[in-house]
């Protein structure tokens, strides 16, 4: 066992929230007279797994043709307010001093900053100048579980030095209203925008991390990522991901366990990010499980949509509040751009 354990987790989303109906309507409208068969794409909306998302600003907003240094300056100021805000709940929870950290990881993907965000974090919240900064970019909705292994490994570096580790998306500030492909009106269905940080160090209470497994799929880069344009971020993802899932999760699940020391039978708990209703389907088969094993990552999904780095950190609290992390080992689970699979063991007494 490492002693570093989870002291703390914060959340926070913008303050617009639309229901899916709302945001179909709007949809409809900007595509109405550009898309062919533009109804039976629509049902995409029309899932019961998703009734709401909170974005950066009104939808209306997204209505207008805006360029790449309007949208990245929407995501500079939206990160930045959420970051601060989840950043000082998780502290709190943890009953931690700002100048006691030793580190600070921020995972993003949806836009960028130089310096990058975590040197403006670390000066508001007051913490010493000799902080050790990590950024991740790229590594999309694996992010939350990657940044915060990243974040484990840098507090056992730091002699267990609290570390403070933030997952910030704001998705919404990547839609195209001239991508006309099917990926983009899915992604417009499913996406939101939020952010969780998490404080971890050697501490004697709360879950601790364990290790952590990462797996990279050769030539799979077309699976999930971005492809930058003119107009900013355009998004690119395979329909074939909850297949891809069956057909691979399986075998990282026992390389991981594995690499542990332990067999997939002792995992008492799964946290798992909800990059959507099939996809989690596709986890629970393997897994063994029904929909009640991943309760929460449903109820993040319906009520927030996919998040991307940020929505397994808002599965985590949830499950943390609940106290619905059973005695025994737990299990961390994303998938992003790479394609790869993160994987973090957490033992909770």
């Amino acid at each position: 066992m490492t002693g570093i354990r989870i002291q703390g987790v914060g959340t926070a989303v913008p303050e617009h929230v639309c229901d899916q109906t709302y945001v179909r309507k709007v949809v409809e409208n900007l595509f109405s007279e550009r898309v062919e068969n533009l109804e039976r794409l629509l049902k995409v909306f029309d899932h019961l797994h998703i009734e709401q998302r909170y974005i950066a600003r009104e939808p209306e907003w997204y209505r207008q043709d805006r360029g790449f240094g309007e949208t990245n300056d929407l995501f500079i100021e939206t990160a930045t307010k959420l970051s601060i805000s989840a950043a000082q709940q998780a502290i709190a929870r943890a009953a931690v001093r700002a100048e006691e950290f030793g580190g600070i990881v921020v995972a993003s993907t949806t836009g960028m900053m130089t310096p990058s965000l975590e040197a403006y974090l670390a000066q508001d919240l007051g913490m010493p100048m000799d902080v050790v900064r990590l950024p991740l970019f790229g590594l999309g909705c694996a992010g939350g579980v990657a940044g915060l292994a990243r974040a484990a490994e840098l507090s056992t570096i730091k002699d267990g030095a609290p570390v403070l580790f933030v997952a910030v998306e704001i998705c919404s500030a990547t839609f195209q209203r001239n991508d006309l492909s099917k990926s983009n009106l899915v992604g417009t269905s499913i996406f939101g925008d939020g952010a969780a940080a998490v404080v971890v160090g050697r501490a004697e209470v709360g879950p601790e991390v364990v290790g952590s497994y990462h797996r990279l799929f050769p030539d799979t880069y077309d699976i999930m990522g971005w492809d930058f344009i003119d107009s900013g971020m355009k998004v690119r993802f395979s329909r074939d991901i909850p297949h891809f899932v069956k057909t691979h999760l399986p075998g990282v699940l026992e390389e991981a366990c594995a690499s542990w020391s332990i067999t997939k039978e002792e995992i008492t708990s799964f946290i798992t990010h909800p990059g959507g209703a099939k996809v989690l389907e596709a986890f629970a088969q393997v897994i063994g499980g029904d929909r009640r094993t991943l309760a929460a990552s449903h109820e993040i999904l319906r009520l927030h949509g996919n998040m991307s780095s940020a929505s397994i950190l808002f599965v985590l609290e949830k499950m943390v509040e609940n106290n619905d992390l059973q005695s025994g080992y737990g299990l961390m689970s994303a998938l992003g751009p790479g394609f790869s699979s993160d994987q973090l063991l957490l033992h909770n007494r």
